[in-house]
């Protein structure tokens, strides 16, 4: 066999070993997803249960994710003077913010409560009494979420500071501007009484699609097959000729 013809057959069984790999990571992710989902759905349909019942400000930040998407009920007064804006959030392809606003409870402590999405030209200062939440005491419910830090490459906020924007909710952050003790989880708004005007934008549930995994999946083994079984035919072919 020339060289030519060995690096030849080293490329194209590369290249099929590159496509199977491909595949078996869209169902690996596809496998995670379905995971994810199961979780999502089952501590979603739990029963409605006030916040102190399952976590304190004591608790690690580790417990968001052992009780993340538990649907909880929490009542108390919005600090205002303490708000932030979450950037680069999108509602209907639109460009904006969350707007995450720490609440007193009874107890001292306070929780941060995403109580929606708003527009940019909103959420810069054009009309921020638009988006601001109902006086004295309220009640809310919604889901837990766990906190969210810079990981990989991601740039992580200022240290220092008083931020009144922030790139994710990570609590550990935002926990270091305010008086009030922190809760490690911070409530994604479904429902409040008194109701609000129509800024903020609830953030919907999680998304329970599967995406696009299983056709990825599939793509990569037919590309592979393709490529394997033509490379065997045009060398049969070229065999037969010679």
């Amino acid at each position: 066999m020339s060289p030519r013809r060995l690096l030849l057959h080293i490329v194209v069984l590369l290249a099929v070993a590159a496509m199977v790999t491909a595949g078996f990571w869209q169902l690996h992710r596809l496998s995670e997803r379905r995971e994810r989902n199961s979780v999502v759905t089952s501590r979603s349909d739990m029963a409605v249960v006030e916040i102190q019942a399952l976590v304190g400000a004591d608790d690690p930040y580790q417990r968001g994710g052992e009780i993340e998407f538990r649907p909880v009920r929490v009542a108390g007064v919005y600090l205002l003077a303490d708000q932030v804006l979450i950037r680069n959030r999108t509602h209907q392809g639109s460009a904006g913010y969350w707007v995450l606003t720490p609440l007193r409870l009874d107890s001292g402590a306070a929780v941060a409560v995403n109580r929606g999405w708003i527009p940019h030209g909103v959420g810069t200062g054009a009309s921020p009494a638009d988006f601001a939440p109902p006086g004295g005491q309220v009640e809310v419910s919604g889901l837990l979420r766990a906190t969210v830090t810079a990981a990989g490459l991601q740039q992580a906020d200022p240290a220092g500071g008083v931020l009144a924007e922030m790139a994710r909710p990570d609590l550990a952050r935002l926990a270091q501007q305010l008086d009030a003790d922190l809760l490690p989880v911070y409530v994604q708004l479904q429902t409040q009484s008194p109701s609000a005007g129509d800024l903020p934008i609830p953030v919907p549930p999680p998304d329970l699609g599967e995406g696009s995994h299983l056709a990825y999946a599939v793509q990569w083994f037919v590309f592979a097959t393709i490529a394997a079984v033509g490379y065997i035919l045009i060398m049969r072919r070229n065999t037969s000729r010679s």
